[in-house]
């Protein structure tokens, strides 16, 4: 999520803007409460992970990782493990998602059209060919496509 997500506004201590580089997205966030002290203490997070989401931390008691904002995640956070492919119309903002093994969950109707036409009945055993396929149709329809 680091590399999607990044704090383009620090408003205070345990508040701040985080910022979707691709769609732009602006979202307030806070630190919940019971995970000040876990926020504050712990940056080793980043050694091992220098593209984990700036509010994720890893309790040394536990060993179990934590999202600080969970109360205030943004969207993207909310939705994170439920799409294998977001789909994002041309001004960045998001047009749908596959999710899981190729159910798509469209936003847009010129989107779910496109899906009908081309894309519904493509027969391809390999996700990875598959997933290519729909990047290129939906690129040619000026759609981004993401991982």
């Amino acid at each position: 999520m680091g590399t999607v997500l990044f704090v383009s506004e620090v408003l205070s201590t345990h508040t701040a803007v985080l910022t979707n580089r691709y769609t732009g997205e602006k979202t307030v966030v806070e630190v919940d409460p019971d995970k000040y002290s876990l926020y504050e203490d712990d940056q080793s997070i980043f050694i091992q992970f220098p593209e984990a989401c700036p509010f994720l931390r890893i309790n040394d008691q536990t060993g179990k990782a934590f999202c600080t904002i969970h109360q205030t995640r943004p969207e993207m956070c909310r939705d994170f493990g439920c799409w294998r492919l977001l789909i994002l119309k041309p001004d960045g903002s998001r047009a749908g998602r596959v999710m899981c093994w190729r159910y798509f969950c469209p936003d847009d109707p010129d989107l779910a059209r496109i899906w009908e036409k081309r894309i519904r009945d493509i027969d391809e055993s390999d996700d990875g060919i598959w997933d290519r396929t729909v990047q290129v149709i939906l690129g040619g329809e000026g759609y981004t496509v993401r991982k």
